[in-house]
C-alpha cells in the first residue's frame, strides 16, 4: 500500500514541474540554425549593396508626405505664407517692415571677403605711385619729439629721492648722535602727526636732519625719519 502511495505521488509531482527547454535551441529565439543563417543572409545583402555617397540627399520627405521640389526660395516663401495664416487665425496682427528703411548692404564679393585682397581689384583703384605719395603725405604729418633734460628743481623743499641715492647704509644703522629722554615716546607722538613717512622725511630734512634732530623724528640716528625707508628709489634706479 505504502509503495502504490508513493508512486502516485511522484507521478504528481513531475505533472507539476515545468518542461525544460532545450539548451540547442538558444536564449531569445527559436531555433540557432535558422538564426545562424539568416544572419549569414543578411550580411550577404549588406556586403552586395553600395555604399551610398557622403553627399547624397534622402528623398524621402521629413513630413511623410510627398518630396519636396523647388529651390530655396520657394521654401522660404512657403514658410513666410504659412506664418501670415497662423498669425491671422491666432488674431495677432501681421507686422510689416517701413518702406523707409534702408536695404541692408550686401557684400558683393562671392568670397564674402575685402576687395582689399583682391590684386586685381586694388590695382585698378591704385597704382604704385598713387601709394608712394600717400606714404609720403602721412610722413610728412609726423611730428618728432626729441627728449629733452628734466627742469631743474625750484623751491627749498629736500630732495628725498637725491638724499636716498646718496646714502648707501640701510635702516636702523646708527650715523649720527642722538640725545634725549623719553625719546621713543616722542617718537611716536610727533610721527602720528605725517601723512606718510615721506613727508616725515621732507619735514625732519627741512630742520636740520639727518644731523640734528630737533623734534625726536630719528630717535635711532639712522638718518631716516619716522619709518622711511631709501630703498625703493635704490632699487628703482638700478632696475
Amino acid at each position: 500500500m505504502r509503495f502504490f502511495l508513493c508512486a502516485a505521488g511522484l507521478l504528481a509531482l513531475s505533472a507539476c514541474s515545468p518542461a525544460v527547454p532545450d539548451s540547442a535551441a538558444g536564449v531569445g529565439f527559436g531555433d540557432y540554425d535558422a538564426y545562424q543563417a539568416e544572419q549569414q543572409a543578411r550580411e550577404a545583402r549588406l556586403a552586395g549593396a553600395p555604399l551610398p555617397s557622403p553627399m547624397a540627399v534622402s528623398s524621402e520627405p521629413l513630413d511623410g508626405g510627398a518630396p519636396q521640389t523647388g529651390d530655396a526660395s520657394d521654401l522660404v516663401a512657403e514658410t513666410q505664407a504659412a506664418l501670415r495664416e497662423q498669425a491671422l487665425n491666432s488674431g495677432q496682427p501681421v507686422l510689416h517692415a517701413d518702406p523707409s528703411n534702408p536695404p541692408p548692404q550686401t557684400v558683393t564679393t562671392a568670397t564674402g571677403m575685402s576687395v582689399e585682397t583682391n590684386f586685381d581689384a586694388v590695382s585698378a583703384e591704385r597704382s604704385i605711385e598713387s601709394d608712394a605719395a600717400l606714404i609720403a603725405q602721412n610722413r610728412a604729418r609726423y611730428t618728432v619729439v626729441e627728449p629733452e633734460a628734466l627742469p631743474a628743481r625750484t623751491g627749498s623743499e629736500p630732495n628725498i629721492v637725491q638724499y636716498a641715492l646718496s646714502s648707501t647704509h640701510p635702516v636702523g644703522t646708527r650715523v649720527y648722535s642722538r640725545v634725549g629722554v623719553n625719546s621713543q615716546a616722542r617718537f611716536q607722538r610727533n610721527c602720528a602727526g605725517y601723512t606718510s613717512p615721506d613727508k616725515a622725511q621732507i619735514d625732519f630734512m627741512s630742520k636740520g636732519g639727518p644731523q640734528r634732530d630737533r623734534m625726536g623724528l630719528d630717535p635711532d640716528g639712522d638718518g631716516y625719519a619716522c619709518g622711511w625707508d631709501p630703498s625703493p628709489f635704490r632699487k628703482a634706479l638700478g632696475g
